[in-house]
């Protein structure tokens, strides 16, 4: 397979030196004069971008946002956003759409799946923040919802406040579930009170953890952004949240003990995502080399390896290492994405890019060479 990719990224890499600049191949340009078929990535983790993989129409399939994606067992790419003509997309691994559906989540913004014996089903997560058509924001109480691959929903989780756990004045807007192997959920409140909250397999509150009034500060979280079930180590399961205000993931074990902490310094990073033995994540936004946040497109995707070390930044700069410390000054070098908000793997290592704010462009598909 190495050796595959290698021929491959060198007879792409010198293709794409023969090509001239010429706007991007997608409804709404994300950028002009950008080179087709670029290849982006550091090390071993390079890719080929299409931003044409999407084959939709915005006139029938309007977007927003595309905030996250997952897999199914069929091999079917499945999106969420937050244009309530479909909040749900399902691709096939081409790009081609085969079913749509959802107008119940004009916050819609997590997105994982689980199984219950051999049918899969979707945790969908309504954050609260939604847009109107003129592009305003606005806010509410988010939600938490079960359902089956078609939209049938099998339960919800409702406010905390409703079982004792949030007094009425603490906000309760989620933005990532993940699933345990034994169906424990994990909700993670991003954007309200920064806990990550436990649930059995049937929506029943276990514990909660994280939040902001600690003994130990590590144990705290700031823009719990999302959380996901580091499988790697099948005999010792943990869970890796984010702190995207603290640049960083936090790894807990399952009920809550803070075990350690991965800073990448300079990178607003959204959930990780597990595959094989890497972590990947969208990077919504990136500091400079002095450490201001660059708000406006500075996302990019990372990639770390089997021991939480940042190998690659597509469309981004290299990572660089100092004393076994990662430099700060890791910012968007390539023109590529808006602002990285989830990234799906597939078993071909390839990596399809949700973002943000990107003018309603649907996902980039980056192929491994």
């Amino acid at each position: 397979m190495k050796n595959r990719r290698e021929f491959i990224k060198k007879t792409t890499m010198l293709g794409a030196l023969s090509l001239v600049a010429s706007p991007i191949r997608s409804f709404g340009i994300l950028h002009q004069n950008l080179v087709e078929d670029v290849v982006i990535g550091h090390g071993d983790y390079t890719y080929k971008v299409d931003k044409a993989w999407a084959k939709i129409s915005v006139n029938s399939n309007p977007l927003f946002n595309c905030h996250e994606m997952v897999q199914d067992s069929q091999g079917r790419m499945i999106m969420l956003g937050d244009n309530i003509h479909n909040n749900i997309l399902i691709f096939d691994k081409s790009g081609k759409l085969l079913d749509h559906w959802g107008n119940a989540y004009p916050g819609g913004h997590g997105l994982s799946i689980g199984k219950d014996g051999d049918e899969d089903f979707l945790m969908i997560t309504d954050c609260g923040w939604f847009q109107d058509k003129s592009g305003k924001y606005h806010k509410q109480a988010g939600q938490v919802v079960k359902t089956t691959l078609d939209g049938r929903m099998q339960f919800a989780i409702g406010h905390p406040k409703t079982i004792g756990i949030y007094t009425d004045e603490d906000p309760f807007m989620p933005t990532e579930t993940t699933v345990a192997p034994n169906g424990d959920i994990y909700v993670a409140d991003g954007y309200g009170s920064d806990y990550i909250i436990q649930y059995n397999s049937n929506g029943q509150y276990i514990r909660h953890f994280g939040g902001h009034h600690n003994a130990n500060p590590d144990h705290n979280l700031s823009n719990a952004h999302g959380v996901a079930i580091d499988n790697r180590d099948p005999a010792n399961l943990k869970l890796i949240c984010t702190s995207r205000n603290e640049n960083c993931f936090k790894v807990f074990t399952l009920d809550g003990t803070f075990i350690e902490r991965i800073n990448l310094p300079g990178m607003h990073v959204c959930r990780p995502v597990l595959h094989g033995k890497n972590i990947y994540a969208g990077v919504c936004w990136s500091k400079d080399s002095e450490g201001n946040t660059e708000w406006g497109d500075s996302g990019f995707v990372t990639i770390l390896d089997e021991n939480n070390k940042v190998v690659s930044n597509p469309g981004g700069t290299a990572p660089q290492y100092k004393s076994g410390k990662l430099l700060a000054a890791t910012k968007q070098e390539n023109p590529i994405f808006y602002h990285g908000h989830d990234v799906c793997v597939d078993e071909d290592d390839s990596i399809y890019v949700c973002q943000w704010n990107a003018k309603s462009t649907a996902p980039v598909k980056l192929s491994r060479v």
